[in-house]
């Protein structure tokens, strides 16, 4: 293991950690590798092996101090680029709220080296790793909603404590970042790609270049569509299956087109563009297909529901038909639905969102879920009809409150005096 030591006691740390096998490539000035990405604007381009940029791209760990001008998000992003894991060493309280919002793991200035060198971070949950589920939202061309559906379901489900992640894998047009007021910046779901092509990912990875929308874990997708290359078949079936033991749900927001492209190419084993979308589809436990409620929504529905059929084989698929209203089916939109995806597909089982354009809005403009923004709207109901109806995910067992008790038992003795009192 090599490491670069950016910390006040520099000279001590690295006898310590020489102790241990470990290669100190150098001890800096605390800010100095943030100086360095700062003055550069990355790590790609060292001027020689000798200086400081080509030591930290090249290595395995940063130990830095954790203060505003040594750790930076510049620095985590350069690192999480080039796969170097960075310790945070915190003096004070507010240190440690500074590396816990950069999602880099923060040790006390006395703890030992031996945890600082030890890749296990403590749960950061008191239930034990379980196989999640994977949902994967999907939807034909024409914003029917996917992504605004996916919030909304990541945000539901995680209501009774449980463990949800938001992943985006759409490789067209990426907007969960958007949608939930992160930064496209953020290292997200391509970042636990590439740590699966070096066999590093794991749950406390994860935690790590996860950013936090309230109780959803999300990692964001690209922030170029040009990048999807960085979102292979076998990266992203990698990524979500360490996912699996890290939440205990995880959403998935993928692209519309399920075109596999052998027929166009001339090179068989290149990458391929809805590559990322056919691997989640091909993981997921469930896939919730989301339906525009308009004429060319449906019709749209109807031409791919075959492609998706033979991407997630056996797979179970609830249909949610988003956006209903009576302006453009006239009497009976749902009946109308219904039939026409009765008549053509067999698909007798259909859940129903309103178009409440006035909820979404408001979820939009304050980048959170519509149940934080708009918990009384008819779309907010009709998600969490559908997620306990389509989804049924298994209830936490809630702990009442001292007080919550003592009014319950009040109330059932004042119940057993009125029996008494009639002679029941």
């Amino acid at each position: 293991m090599r490491a670069v030591l950016a910390v006040h006691d520099g000279a001590v740390l690295a006898d310590a950690l020489r102790r241990r096998a470990v290669e100190v490539a150098a001890v800096v000035d605390p800010t100095a590798p943030a100086a360095v990405v700062a003055g550069r604007g990355d790590l790609a381009r060292p001027s020689s092996d000798g200086d400081l940029s080509a030591l930290l791209s090249n290595a395995d760990l940063l130990v830095v101090d954790a203060s505003r001008e040594a750790l930076t998000s510049a620095l985590v992003s350069a690192c999480d680029g080039f796969g170097v894991r960075i310790v945070a060493r915190c003096a004070r309280d507010a240190e440690r709220r500074l590396a816990t919002a950069f999602g880099v793991r923060a040790v006390a200035i006395d703890d030992d080296v031996d945890r600082l060198l030890d890749p296990e971070l403590p749960p950061l949950h008191e239930a034990g790793p379980s196989r999640g589920r994977i949902i994967v939202v999907w939807g034909p061309a024409g914003a029917p909603g996917r992504s605004t559906i996916a919030y909304a379901l990541a945000a539901e489900l995680s209501r009774d404590g449980r463990r949800v992640a938001l992943v985006d894998a759409d490789t067209h047009a990426p907007s969960i970042a958007l949608a939930t007021g992160l930064p496209d910046e953020a290292p997200g779901f391509a970042a636990a790609c590439r740590q699966v092509a070096r066999r590093a990912l794991t749950g406390d990875e994860l935690s790590r270049i996860a950013a936090v929308s309230g109780d959803v874990s999300v990692l964001t997708g690209i922030n170029r569509p040009s990048r999807w290359p960085e979102l292979t078949a076998d990266r992203v079936t990698g990524a979500l299956e360490v996912c699996r033991d890290w939440v205990d749900d995880i959403v998935v927001d993928v692209a519309s087109s399920l075109e596999s492209d052998e027929e166009i190419v001339s090179d068989l084993d290149g990458l391929r563009r809805n590559a990322a979308t056919l691997a989640a589809l091909g993981a997921a436990d469930l896939v919730v297909a989301v339906v525009a409620a308009d004429p060319v929504g449906v019709s749209r529905f109807v031409r791919a529901q075959a492609d998706l059929v033979a991407a997630v084989g056996a797979t179970p698929v609830r249909v949610l038909v988003n956006k209903t209203r009576s302006g453009v089916l006239g009497i009976d939109p749902r009946g109308q639905v219904r039939r026409t995806l009765d008549r053509y597909l067999g698909i007798v089982h259909v859940w129903f969102a309103p178009f409440d354009v006035r909820a979404v809005d408001a979820a939009v403009l304050e980048a959170q879920p519509l149940m934080r923004v708009a918990g009384r709207s008819a779309l907010t109901a009709a998600v969490r009809r559908f997620v306990g109806e389509a989804i049924d995910p298994p209830r936490a067992r809630r702990v009442v409150p001292a007080s919550g008790r003592r009014r319950r038992r009040r109330g059932e003795r004042l119940t057993r005096r009125a029996v008494v009192r009639r002679g029941e």
